[in-house]
């Protein structure tokens, strides 16, 4: 394909701060398009690499009078939001977000929408497909008939490093030599390597004004579950997993295994399961037609793990599949705010004055969790993650990003970090399942050459009498928890300075 163009595209991106929004910005700007993006808090895409080359508009799909600003100017939009995960109502939200969007491209006179929804399984009732699918099929139906030439890019599983559907296949094969699996593991699918898919995104800006239509995306392997199983097993060197397949698992039952064996929670496990009921196959290759196959062939599976798994090893996962699950609303209060409408906020703080220097307290603050734990009491935390899974939340899982490094906006176990302000602040808010708002705050203040202070406060809002009784009910355990998180972490950090 003719990949020059009189001038370049000037592209709107939503979904930024997700998995693949993340990855396709610097994919757009490397093509020499302009980009902006649509985001909610513009905050959150403070740390991005990329983040000096892009504009922000402040704004948000489902709220359409927040949109018209955003597609000013704008050629090729990408909808790359949707609520899986978000709980009941979750089809309403995406239908109205999706005609919001639509009808605001087509004031603005954007000329290309570019949307990657679901493989839809061929000769399945949509009344058959699962909730999730169903729903995606819809929205590129709204997409389409807005006016504006609409390219719906329909994939299945994505394999690439950080992604949900590779962290549920990662975890599943690892963690279990011997499974029982329900029976969509024998399931045909045809996976697709995340470097494919960048491709097809961006090559999309370049489709000719009539096409208006869906396309399927796939890798060039059509495998079973297992299958693809067996192969990350040998491929990540493991031994030959054995998997017993049972026919007794519902897709609900399915998605609570899956989402106490992985880090993937159940509330996006489900969708993901339930989408595995049919085949999810190509059944055609159309979008070849304009955006060419490269030379060497579409990444095959073993070769889209192989990189997905260097990747992780190497720690330069650009984005992971949490990034998109930022919780609250802006409205929602901060632990900085002055006033709480006469609301109570609940404080444990911890401080310590440690003899070291306050770039070594601030390597282990960056460097907690994940791997490195909390530094306090691993079973009163391990607890807590699995309890947070039982009642369908992240738990602790998820890890780190990266094992050093972190940005605001990263998932880090069952927090998110909301804001870093490097070598001095970490504020952390809690994603586990809670009735009112969480932070832990972690700061770090030079005292001098060799000595600094180290401060911890853990922040709780509660919600209504049973955010009271929480917060009372656990209160006896801080000074285990908290105090020995403070005078773990200083002890560390003067051991190794």
């Amino acid at each position: 394909m003719d990949t020059t163009h009189p001038g370049p595209k000037h592209c709107l991106v939503t979904g930024a701060s997700g998995y693949i929004g993340g990855r396709l910005v610097p994919e757009l700007l490397s093509r020499g398009y302009t980009v902006r993006c649509l985001a909610r808090d513009p905050g959150r895409l403070r740390d991005q690499p990329w983040r000096a080359q892009v504009t922000v508009a402040t704004g948000d799909v489902s709220r359409p009078e927040t949109l018209a600003e955003a597609f000013e100017g704008i050629d090729t939009a990408y909808y790359l939001v949707h609520s899986l995960g978000t709980g009941p109502g979750f089809e309403a939200t995406d239908r109205a977000a999706a005609r919001a969007f639509g009808t605001a491209a087509a004031a603005a006179g954007v000329t290309r929408i570019v949307y990657l929804g679901g493989l839809v399984p061929a000769g399945v009732p949509e009344a058959e497909l699962s909730p999730h699918l169903r729903s995606r099929a819809e929205v590129g139906r709204i997409l389409r008939d807005s006016g504006v030439p609409t390219a719906e890019l329909r994939a299945a599983v994505i394999i690439g490093s950080g992604s949900a559907s590779f962290e549920m296949l990662r975890h599943l094969t690892e963690r279990l030599p011997v499974m029982v699996t329900p029976r969509w593991v024998g399931t045909r699918i045809q996976p697709i390597a995340v470097r494919d898919v960048l491709r097809y995104l961006a090559g999309a800006a370049e489709l000719p004004a009539e096409v208006n239509r869906t396309f399927d995306i796939g890798g060039p392997e059509v495998l079973t579950y297992i299958r693809m199983m067996h192969r990350y097993a040998r491929i990540a060197g493991l031994r030959r997993r054995c998997i017993l397949p049972v026919p007794v698992l519902t897709p609900r039952l399915s998605g609570h295994w899956v989402g106490l064996v992985t880090p993937v929670p159940n509330s996006i496990a489900r969708p993901l399961v339930e989408s595995l009921r049919h085949e999810v196959v190509c059944g055609e290759h159309d979008i070849a037609r304009w955006v060419p196959d490269p030379p060497d062939g579409l990444t095959g599976f073993d070769r889209a793990v192989t990189l997905a798994l260097r990747r992780i090893k190497d720690a330069e996962v650009a984005t992971r599949w949490s990034s998109a699950s930022l919780p609250g609303a802006p409205s929602d209060p901060l632990p900085t705010d002055p006033d709480w409408a006469g609301g109570s906020l609940y404080q444990d703080v911890r401080e310590r004055t440690v003899a070291a220097p306050a770039g070594a307290v601030w390597r282990v603050v960056e460097g907690i969790g994940g791997d490195n734990g909390w530094y306090s009491f691993p079973l009163a935390w391990a607890l807590r993650g699995w309890l947070d899974r039982l009642v369908g939340g992240v738990g602790l899982r998820r890890g780190r990003r990266d094992p050093v490094r972190l940005r605001v906006g990263d998932s880090l176990d069952f927090w998110r970090v909301e804001e870093i302000q490097p070598g001095r602040l970490l504020r952390l808010r809690a994603e586990m399942r809670l009735p009112g708002l969480a932070w832990l705050e972690l700061s770090v203040t030079p005292e001098g050459d060799d000595r600094a202070c180290y401060r911890q406060r853990a922040l709780f809002h509660p919600h209504g009498l049973a955010g009271h009784a929480y917060w009372w009910s656990v209160a006896p355990f801080h000074a285990v928890v908290f105090g020995g998180m403070a005078r773990n972490i200083t002890e560390r950090a003067r051991q190794d300075p």
